[in-house]
């Protein structure tokens, strides 16, 4: 083999495999996931963002639900008011109940359900979903929040399998609330504890019992985290642009390269 056609050839392989490889770390974080605004710390509240991407070109998101883990239950599950979608809050009977602020709660947040309204998550896009979630379990490292995301197509697509220790990541993996050391005041970062009336009212839509300086740290939170969203995916859309424009290069530098041999 002529020494052109091998340097055409390996110039090939190199531009499509820097290209792929570029382009597929991309979509590695192209699944519901659960990121905290701050410190989810054990036995403390926070807030948090739902990520929803879509993963269609030709359907949008127009409903996503997620089941939170009765095991280890929340009395206190509030959505934040997100424009063109409608929350609605689901409850159900504990076997067990829990005590919170020196009150018994027969029954906890067992699912969230958010229906566009207006909108939609387009090809493309991604759209957040905050909550204010507590009293986070102590004796947890970690919550599974597990997903269904369906499109105006119809398609379903269930984001409900959980990881396995030591086993490759599933292909449609549940999101994971990762939860940190218990803090000494037991407020973790991203949000405040919620009053009785608070709890009570949460599946009416109501105003929560946060004092406004508090609701000025979540929404502040939430622009934050949003705008850090923003700026990941676009890095990672760059990358994968000049992963493909330098493959590009290395299939013309090495065809040029063959010529000018074979000349």
């Amino acid at each position: 083999m002529s020494v052109s056609r091998i340097s055409t050839r390996a110039a090939l392989a190199g531009g499509i495999a820097l290209s792929s490889v570029v382009l597929l770390s991309g979509t590695a974080f192209a699944h519901v996931s659960v990121q905290p605004q701050g410190e989810a710390a054990k036995g403390g509240y926070a807030t948090v963002n739902i990520k929803v991407p879509n993963e269609r070109d030709n359907a949008s998101t127009v409903k996503l639900e997620v089941s939170f883990p009765l095991d280890h239950p929340l009395a206190s599950v509030m959505p934040q008011p997100v424009p063109g979608w409608k929350a609605e809050v689901t409850k159900s009977k504990l076997d067990k109940p829990l005590e919170l602020h020196g009150r018994k709660i027969n029954e906890a947040v067992s699912k969230v359900t958010w229906t566009a309204d207006g909108s939609k998550i387009g090809p493309g896009q991604f759209q957040q979903f905050p909550l204010s979630l507590g009293q986070l379990p102590e004796d947890v490292d970690q919550l599974v929040l597990k997903a269904v995301q369906t499109y105006d197509s119809k398609e379903v697509v269930r984001w409900i399998e959980e990881q396995k220790e030591g086993a490759e990541e599933p292909q449609n993996p549940a999101p994971v609330l990762k939860l940190s050391a218990a803090s000494d005041d037991h407020h973790g970062g991203g949000g405040a504890a919620p009053s009785a009336t608070a709890s009570a009212s949460a599946s009416t839509g109501e105003k929560d019992g946060h004092d406004d300086k508090a609701g000025d740290h979540e929404e502040k939170a939430a622009a934050e985290s949003s705008a850090s969203s923003s700026s990941s995916d676009t890095t990672a859309r760059v990358l994968g642009v000049v992963g493909i424009l330098i493959g590009v290069a290395g299939v013309a530098f090495g065809v040029l390269a063959g010529r000018r041999r074979s000349a």
